[in-house]
């Protein structure tokens, strides 16, 4: 797999970013550029959250990836009661202590490299895990 390739499946990317640097506390190797996730949250459509919506659907439906994952991360920074002291995702990276790794699973084939594959520590489809309460945020 090329340096830089933003790796897609089932509407799920990860990979390297191809115009913003990296920053000196990311230290994965297979990027030049910034690896795209630093943290995860529900991705999966078929088994997101149920919502009931009464502006244009006007019914329950079950929502995932990034119109579920944003707003629950944007929440749980919210929570964390520090978001104006919040400098560009270094957070997490101080504190992964707050947060579960997701071990398993993929979006791609990139030959099990931790780009595409959910591996320990770090990796590109859940940067480094889960919310595991506001701690790491």
């Amino acid at each position: 797999m090329a340096r830089g390739t933003l790796l897609r499946r089932s509407g799920l990317a990860s990979g390297c970013s191809a115009y913003i640097h990296k920053p000196g506390w990311q230290k994965d190797q297979l990027c030049d550029k910034r690896s795209v996730a630093d943290v995860a949250a529900v991705a999966d459509p078929n088994t997101g959250l149920a919502v009931y919506d009464t502006f244009g659907f006007r019914g329950w439906l079950v929502v995932g990836g990034t119109s579920l994952s944003s707003p629950i991360i944007a929440s749980v920074y919210a929570m964390a009661g520090n978001a104006s002291g919040v400098r560009y995702g270094v957070d997490p990276y101080r504190a992964d202590s707050g947060l579960f790794d997701v071990l398993g699973g993929s979006n791609g084939s990139c030959g099990g490299t931790y780009l595409c594959t959910g591996l320990p520590g770090y990796d590109g489809p859940t940067g480094l895990g889960t919310p595991n309460g506001l701690s790491g945020f």
